[in-house]
C-alpha cells in the first residue's frame, strides 16, 4: 500500500505538467469503471446468508453511531461548515474493507464473512445516505447547478455505479448466478486494477501537502481520527460481545474490521461532489499509519 501511494506521489512530483490531467482522468475511471467491477466480483462470490444475520447489523450500527457522534461533536466544538462536515463524518465510519479488509479477514479469522458484511452495510446502506448528504451539501454551496431538481440530484446520488454494481453482485450471490468466463475474466481484471489506481490517486493528492499543516483543522483531524481508530473498534466490540454475544474469532473479525483505516473512496466521493477534502485526506493518512499498531493491540487482547 505504501509503495503504491509512493508511486502516485512520485508521479505527481516527476510529471508536474501532467499531474492535473492524470488526477482528473483517474477519478472518473475509478468511480465509474474499476471500483464497480471490484465490488461486483467481491459480492457475487460470497454466501450472503452467512453474513446478513449478525455481521451486517453490527457493521451498520457501529458506522451510524460513530459517524453521528463525530458529526455532533465536530459541530458542537468546531462549528464545522456543511461543505466539510459530511466528508469528515464519513471518514470516521467508512472503512477500507475492499482493499485491506479482504486479506486481513482471511488471515485473522480464515473467512471473508466479516469483510463482506461491512461491504454490504457500507455500499448498499451507508454510502447512498452519505452521497445524498454530499449532494445536498454541494448543492447548497453552489457547486452544482441549482436548476437540477432536488429529487433528481438525490436519485443520481443513490443510483451511483458502485452501489448498482454491489446490488447486482448481491443478486448474483443470492440466486447463485454466474457470468460466462469470457465476460467474468475481464470484469475481474478491471476490479483488480481498482485498488492500485485508488492508492496512486491518493498518493498524487498528497503532493504539495504537509500533514497537519493547517493548524485551524488539526482539532477536527484529531477528533475524526480518534473516532475512527479508537471509538469505532470499541463500539464494535461492545455491540458484538455484549449485545450479539459473539466470541472467539467471530468477535475478533468484527473488531478488526472496525479498526480498518478510512477508505480512499471517501476522498473519491468528496472530490466527485467538489466538497472540502483536507480533513478527509488527513484522516485517511493518519488512520492508515495507525491501523497496524491498533490491529496488533486488538489481536493481543482478543486473539
Amino acid at each position: 500500500m505504501l509503495i503504491l501511494i509512493g508511486i502516485g506521489l512520485v508521479t505527481a512530483r516527476l510529471l508536474p505538467r501532467k499531474r492535473e490531467s492524470i488526477a482528473t482522468g483517474l477519478t472518473p475511471l475509478i468511480y465509474y469503471i474499476t471500483n464497480p467491477a471490484l465490488m461486483f466480483m467481491l459480492l457475487s462470490e460470497t454466501d450472503l446468508r452467512a453474513v446478513i444475520g449478525v455481521y451486517t447489523p453490527i457493521a451498520l450500527i457501529t458506522a451510524v453511531l460513530t459517524g453521528s457522534l463525530y458529526a455532533l461533536g465536530a459541530k458542537l466544538f468546531f462549528k464545522v461548515p456543511a461543505t466539510r462536515l459530511p466528508g469528515a463524518a464519513m471518514s470516521t465510519s467508512y472503512v477500507n474493507a475492499g482493499n485491506i479488509g479482504v486479506p486481513l479477514a482471511l488471515y485473522a479469522v480464515g473467512s471473508t464473512n466479516p469483510v463482506v458484511s461491512v461491504l454490504i452495510a457500507q455500499l448498499l446502506m451507508i454510502a447512498p445516505v452519505y452521497l445524498c448528504i454530499f449532494a445536498l451539501a454541494s448543492r447548497a454551496s453552489g457547486n452544482q447547478e441549482n436548476k437540477t431538481p432536488l429529487g433528481k440530484t438525490i436519485l443520481r446520488s443513490i443510483a451511483n455505479p458502485v452501489t448498482i454494481a454491489t446490488f447486482i453482485g448481491a443478486l448474483f450471490a443470492a440466486f447463485d448466478l454466474h457470468l460466462p468466463e469470457v465476460i467474468n475474466i475481464p470484469i475481474d481484471m478491471l476490479g483488480q486494477a481498482s485498488i492500485p489506481l485508488l492508492l496512486m490517486a491518493f498518493g498524487m493528492s498528497l503532493f504539495g501537502q504537509r500533514p497537519l499543516a493547517d493548524k485551524a483543522l488539526r482539532g477536527e483531524v484529531f477528533l475524526a481520527t480518534f473516532f475512527k481508530m479508537l471509538f469505532m473498534p470499541l463500539a464494535a466490540w461492545a455491540l458484538a460481545a455484549l449485545v450479539f454475544k459473539l466470541e472467539g474469532t467471530d468477535l475478533l473479525g468484527v473488531v478488526i474490521m472496525a479498526a480498518l483505516p478510512t477508505a480512499q473512496n471517501v476522498l473519491l466521493f468528496s472530490q466527485q461532489f467538489r466538497l472540502e477534502t483536507t480533513v478527509v485526506r488527513e484522516v485517511i493518512l493518519c488512520s492508515t499509519l495507525l491501523a497496524l499498531p491498533v490491529t496488533l493491540v486488538i489481536t493481543l487482547f482478543l486473539g
